[in-house]
């Protein structure tokens, strides 16, 4: 299992491998956007379910994106989760890989964008660590032990 992960993928060759090339016309820096176009924001805090649902569609079909706001979750929450997050990704290969394989079904696992095996597709540069959250608690046996923040 030893250098699976695509973040360790630039310490083990010099040059990417053409399955993350995008091609031109899909680059960042290819597409236009309309000036004077801001991102759309959906307002969570209103009291209109119906109204914020059509805002959210017009949103992602208009503009592909939104910004959320008064959605209850604080920034202190927000910030301290990215940060564990942060330190689950640096912790070496080995290390991360033993931390997120522990469910004998495998469907809490970290996996890598390297895993999709179509030669037809273009990748995405990406690792993803998968667990299930339900309210029962069920899976958090699977969950990482490290970093200890994390559960």
């Amino acid at each position: 299992m030893n250098n699976i992960l695509v973040s360790s993928w630039f310490n083990l060759h010099s040059s990417v491998s053409l399955s993350y090339v995008q091609p031109p016309e899909s680059r960042p820096d290819t597409i236009s956007v309309l000036s004077g176009k801001t991102i759309p924001v959906v307002d969570l805090g209103g009291y209109v379910y119906t109204e914020t649902l059509l805002h959210i569609l017009k949103a992602s079909k208009e503009y592909g994106f939104l910004q959320v706001i008064n959605h209850g979750v604080s920034k202190e929450l927000i910030d301290d989760t990215m940060n564990i997050f942060k330190e689950f990704h640096v912790m070496p290969e080995v290390e991360k890989i033993s931390e997120s394989s522990k469910d004998p079904n495998g469907s809490c696992k970290l996996y890598t964008s390297r895993e999709i095996n179509n030669k037809d597709c273009i990748q995405y540069w990406r690792d993803t660590l998968r667990h299930f959250c339900p309210p029962s608690g069920e899976f958090m046996e699977f969950w990482p032990q490290k970093p200890t923040r994390y559960r």
